[in-house]
């Protein structure tokens, strides 16, 4: 018995023009993506370095401050030939080198910001934050006000 269908016909091999500009389009929405997450998490991690050599600074500060009967607004003795609160905190060893240059600007807040105080050789009020990052306004680079009320 004969069949009535036709012999298949090999079809050609290989992609469509369209096909491929599919493909292209659909991995380039993919970079994009990539990089605007990661430009996102990136910030993120630096806003939460920078938090945190503001809360290590901060703790410093205070243990420094009840450790030696300082008290709020106070300034400390002269040791070192000068009453800068960093420079005692980097002597006595409650801060390491790195926090240091940071607190006295000479190095940047992992976002490329700098670090300020109010009155370096002032113990900070309660509340108050004994640096301040340039970066604190428009990227978010200061603790919040309820985290940072017991450091």
């Amino acid at each position: 018995m004969k069949s009535n269908s036709s012999p298949r016909v090999a079809g050609s091999r290989g992609i469509t023009l369209i096909e491929l500009s599919v493909v292209v389009v659909v991995l380039l929405l993919v970079i994009t993506i990539m990089f605007i997450g990661a430009s996102a998490w990136k910030r993120g991690s630096d806003r939460a370095g920078c938090v945190l050599n503001l809360r290590s600074v901060q703790v410093a500060a205070r243990s420094y401050q009840n450790l030696y009967g300082y008290q709020y607004g106070g300034r400390p003795y002269a040791e070192y030939g000068t009453q800068d609160i960093a420079r005692h905190l980097f002597e006595k060893g409650y801060i390491e080198q790195g926090l240091y240059d940071q607190a006295r600007g000479v190095e940047p807040c992992p976002g490329g910001g700098s670090y300020s105080t109010t009155a370096a050789d002032v113990f900070p009020m309660p509340g108050q934050l004994y640096l301040q990052c340039s970066l604190s306004a428009p990227d978010a680079h200061a603790p919040d006000a309820a985290t940072s009320a017991d450091w």
